[in-house]
């Protein structure tokens, strides 16, 4: 435990040194407080929390922006070592590959929970300094909201670990990086969508799509954050979808969680066979 948390201490502090932490602290600091005022303008007169509003506004926004910072970090995390050399002079440690892989992925990890928990928190700080009282269901579903983005950020990071260990040059791992976010971001509800509507629900039936947006990291975070909660869920929309989903918070955190082991387990796997 001390080798992993003494790796994971040198990545935290390489990440403070290049600004990754405090630039990307002051990003979603600055993005969450825009959007929580904008977001509480018109509370008073639809009905709604200023809270659930910005935890719907937050969730969408971490959908697009946290696995990109994620994988802009790890992409390069082995074979960026690989090609500058200090990964040879740090495997000649008495060190288990398993052990220098896991104290980076915990190092990284460390970074955007970080930039998460200080941004989004700073937008709940504005919230709690203000006028309006939040009912204590509204707070729960915030702090559900963070720790679930720490997790997703997780999941890409071990994405971003992956295909940092597929491929010998850092181009190719970025270009592969580059395609994951595409793919689970951008691309893969827009082909869902457009495989329900041609299939016309002969095949894909309601249940088939549900476990369909848990094989999507991505899908898995929303539904848990839009869902979960019956205040959210009526700012989002999305009390039906509750409804009919029928899963669970925590089957919804375990996909996430499985999303987190499995990529960085695979690419453990890798490592370990890898000629350095």
């Amino acid at each position: 435990m001390n080798t992993l948390l003494i790796i994971a201490a040198k990545e935290l502090r390489d990440g403070l040194r290049n600004r990754w932490v405090v630039a990307t602290t002051l990003l979603m600091a600055s993005l969450a407080l825009t959007l929580t005022f904008l977001g509480s303008a018109p509370t008073g007169t639809v009905g709604v929390g200023p809270l659930e509003v910005t935890v719907v506004s937050l969730s969408s926004l971490t959908i697009f922006l946290l696995p990109l910072i994620a994988l802009l970090l790890s992409f390069d995390a082995v074979v960026g070592e690989i090609d500058r050399g200090t990964m040879t002079l740090l495997l000649s440690y008495p060190l288990a590959r398993w052990q220098v892989l896991l104290g980076k992925f915990l190092g990284h990890t460390a970074i955007v929970a970080i930039a998460t928990v200080l941004g989004y928190g700073a937008a709940g700080a504005a919230l709690a300094l203000g006028e309006v009282e939040i009912a204590a269901e509204s707070w729960q579903a915030f702090a559900a909201m963070i720790g679930s983005s720490v997790l997703l950020g997780a999941a890409f990071t071990a994405l971003g670990y992956l295909a940092s260990t597929l491929v010998r040059d850092r181009g190719t791992a970025a270009g592969i990086a580059v395609a994951i976010w595409l793919g689970f971001v951008l691309l893969y509800d827009m082909g869902l969508l457009g495989l329900v509507v041609a299939d016309e629900g002969r095949t894909l039936t309601a249940e088939v799509v549900n476990w369909l947006l848990l094989a999507n990291p991505a899908d898995a975070y929303r539904l848990f954050n839009l869902t979960g909660f019956d205040g959210v869920g009526r700012v989002a929309g999305t009390g039906g979808l509750a409804a009919t989903a029928g899963f669970t918070a925590g089957t919804l955190l375990a996909a996430l969680a499985a999303w987190v082991a499995a990529p960085l387990a695979l690419a453990a796997v890798l490592f370990s066979r890898r000629q350095i």
